[in-house]
């Protein structure tokens, strides 16, 4: 069973508590209230009270199905008198926490329909019983004490208007964090694109670098060759020193002004992945590494490889309790494999957080070459972490 799955049950099984409960009191008041009994058939009490609690059961499925019920219900026991003299407003409660939850769940239309609903019927019905009945106060018909309809009719207002003020209020603190989530999430998108283009712009900038000296050398030896490849490798040596100068330009722009200068050591790769290893094992932690094939990744698809095992790792020592990590690369027909795999605690809530944001930043690496990720708990416990990525092999230089 899923989180989600089990948080919904949990939830079903409270309502289903809260509409026998309140199932209860409403049958309850009914036949024995403050003030006069009712003195119709004890089944109409249970009828009236089965049909305005026991809908709750379902409120977190079907909000406003469930809150026209028991409106309805609550209304009609109201205008027929099958209510507790004194109480009434317990008859009203499943309609607050109907509109409580329809409140949280709809729009505004829907919600202002609902609030307009709750509040009229009860305002319109409960004066109206009183009058018909010739009951002007909760213990006694035609007493000398206030009206009691007064107060019976304020405090089924004041309860239906809380619930559905505070219905709106968590409408309103769900919609902030999911906000606030998809903000972090297009952030940590945005950080790690950056991130990536510092990247490959370092390297394409180091194999410009190379190209430059190359052509350079080349154009020098080319005395005796012909004009034409002079002049070609005049050009490459004109193109790469531009396009050099245009990347290290385009690179400064997108640092930070307080940011250091780049650093212009090689970029890690697969086979920096033993090293690594080495940095984060520890007493507490094993790290067994297989790695097959990793030699003829190319540079950009290599540093991937190595900052998704970098944050998969990282994410293990922080969040996993692990005692153990296996961490597989395989590299063969185009397509690099990458496997991690710890005997942790799965995806405990505390892996919620940073390491979500960990996550994202791999998809974003893992979908610019079209691979595949995939992340959860291993079915033999622990949390697993896996992705294909395909790739062109390097030709080897002549």
């Amino acid at each position: 069973m899923t989180r989600a799955s089990a948080f919904q049950v949990r939830g079903t099984l409270i309502d289903a508590a809260l509409a026998v409960v309140l199932t209860y009191q409403i049958i309850a008041a009914t036949l024995d209230p403050p003030g006069p009994a009712f003195t119709g058939p004890a089944v109409l009490a249970w009828t009236a009270g089965a049909a305005a609690g026991l809908p709750l059961v379902v409120r977190r499925l079907w909000p406003a199905p469930v809150f026209a019920v028991v409106t309805a219900a609550a209304t009609i026991a109201t205008a027929t008198g099958v209510v507790g003299f004194g109480v009434i407003f317990l008859t009203w409660v499943p309609v607050a926490f109907a509109g409580y939850s329809l409140a949280a769940a709809a729009g505004r239309l829907p919600a202002v329909t609902a609030l307009v609903t709750g509040l009229a019927a009860p305002a319109v019905t409960i004066p109206w019983l009183y009058r018909r009945t010739g009951v002007t106060s909760a213990s006694a018909p035609q007493s000398e004490a206030p009206l009691w309809w007064q107060v019976e009719t304020g405090i089924t207002v004041v309860v239906v208007a809380t619930a559905w003020a505070a219905g709106r209020l968590i409408r309103r603190r769900r919609a902030l964090q999911a906000e606030a989530a998809r903000r972090l999430a297009r952030d940590a998108v945005a950080d790690e694109r950056l991130r990536i283009a510092r990247e490959l712009h370092d390297i394409v900038g180091h194999s410009l670098s190379l190209i430059t000296v190359k052509a350079t050398i080349a154009n020098h030896l080319a005395e005796e060759k012909p004009a034409e490849t002079r002049a070609a490798l005049q050009t490459i040596e004109k193109t790469s020193r531009s396009a050099l100068v245009e990347i290290r330009r385009l690179l400064d722009v997108m640092r930070d002004d307080d940011e250091p200068a780049a650093d212009r050591a090689p970029a890690p790769g697969a086979a920096d992945l033993s090293d690594l290893v080495d940095r984060l094992r520890s007493p507490v932690l094993h790290i067994d590494l297989e790695l097959a094939g990793v030699e003829q990744l190319p540079t950009a698809v290599g540093l991937t490889v190595y900052r998704i095992v970098q944050e998969s790792l990282t994410n293990v020592v922080k969040h996993a309790d692990a005692n153990r990590c296996r961490v597989v690369v395989r590299a063969g027909a185009g397509e690099v494999h990458i496997e991690v795999t710890d005997d942790g605690r799965g995806r405990a809530p505390s892996r919620r957080g940073r390491t979500g944001q960990g996550l994202i930043g791999m998809r974003e690496r893992v979908s610019m070459y079209g691979g595949r990720l995939s992340t959860g708990t291993h079915p033999d416990g622990g949390f697993q972490v896996t992705a294909a990525i395909p790739y062109t092999p390097e030709e080897e230089n002549a």
